[in-house]
């Protein structure tokens, strides 16, 4: 079938969730004999190609703003995808919601389907317009797509409570594959094993700065590493800056991805987890994946994915994250129940052949 994805910036995936599933679900599905289409924005992609792993990537332009972004390049998308005769378009993010049927514009018997991620109106980045956009597009999601996906539990249970909506639980997948070598490591002075690693986007919900003030109170050698980026939110990535400005154990290298990013992974001797808002976020079964021991925040969301596998603390507690970070370093024998754990729950609940697997008959209507 003719297959494309869109609402994401692209492929290949440099940015967050969604352009990892888009990347590991459009090439599983170019596997196996689909022409798939990602569409892409050149200022969030890895490289600017127009093949990326057996599927075609159209770049098309957007206005780079905090509000504009995503909403310009979507719907620029959908117009360009009503073009194509497409049978059937995965749009990511609820934002998207009042553009969904865009696709289908000429009259294309195109099926739609929207993955409407978390709870994304409750950032604390949004104003009071974009939340109520936010707010809006929740109802959307219910009416505009011909499916709806939420990619935990909670988020499913969420749409059936408050709007009486239906929707398709389908996660994200932990396996990625192991890295080759040690280069990034080498490059930024890690030694496996002797490093915490925190992953997430750099927003206020997932407090990298309240990270950085917690392992202050971290004794020894240990190191701490933040992967990740903060656009439009030059304010926060000032305040990390000045706070890992105080303990030369920190690194900031930015956001990196494929193999820097799983050689950084695979070798952490802790993942540190605290984000708020949300259902399944992509790192975190990624960590899994790899078998990392946990110290995650306690929230439903986090509890689904992580299970009994994770240390759970409370980011908002003084000393919480930080004894959790001590306890989970100085125990070498608790380190190996939580990643041995950590790995059999992502091996048994988040594999990408599933995801695929879903993703597939949701989409082909099998």
């Amino acid at each position: 079938m003719k297959l494309a994805i869109l609402g994401t910036r692209g492929i290949p995936a440099a940015y967050g969730g969604f352009e990892t599933l888009a990347e590991e679900l459009s090439a599983r599905l170019a596997a196996r004999g689909h022409d798939v289409s990602v569409y892409a924005r050149a200022h969030g992609v890895g490289a600017v190609v127009a093949i990326h792993r057996g599927a075609r990537v159209v770049h098309l332009p957007t206005l780079r703003t905090k509000y504009l972004d995503t909403v310009v390049h979507a719907a620029l998308s959908g117009l360009h995808a009503a073009t194509e005769g497409y049978d059937a378009v995965l749009v990511c993010n609820g934002a998207n919601a009042l553009l969904c049927r865009l696709p289908r514009l000429l009259g294309a018997p195109t099926r739609i389907v929207l993955n409407v991620d978390g709870l994304e109106r409750n950032r604390r980045k949004w104003n009071a317009l974009g939340k109520l956009v936010y707010a809006l597009s929740e109802r959307l999601s219910c009416v505009m797509p011909d499916s709806v996906v939420t990619d935990a539990h909670s988020i499913e249970a969420y749409y059936t409570e408050r709007y009486g909506k239906d929707s398709v639980y389908i996660p994200y997948g932990s396996d990625l594959a192991p890295p080759a070598g040690r280069a990034a490591l080498d490059r930024l002075g890690l030694v496996p094993g002797a490093y915490a690693l925190y992953v997430s986007r750099f927003e206020p919900e997932n407090n990298p700065d309240t990270v950085v003030r917690a392992f202050r109170a971290v004794p020894g050698d240990t190191k701490l590493v933040l992967l990740g980026a903060a656009p439009y939110a030059d304010a926060l990535l000032s305040r990390i800056r000045a706070e890992a400005a105080g303990d030369p154990r920190v690194l900031l290298p930015g956001a990196l991805y494929g193999e820097p990013y799983r050689e950084l992974l695979a070798n952490a001797a802790v993942y540190v987890h605290v984000t708020e808002i949300g259902g399944t976020h992509p790192a975190l079964v990624e960590a899994m994946g790899f078998g990392r021991p946990l110290v995650v925040h306690d929230t439903p969301e986090n509890r689904e994915v992580a299970g009994d596998a994770a240390l759970y603390v409370d980011v908002h507690r003084a000393g919480s994250l930080a004894a959790g970070m001590i306890a989970l370093l100085s125990d070498s024998a608790a380190r190996e129940r939580s990643g041995r754990a950590a790995r059999a729950r992502a091996r048994s609940l988040y594999l990408w052949d599933s995801v695929a697997d879903s993703y597939e008959a949701l989409l082909t209507g099998s």
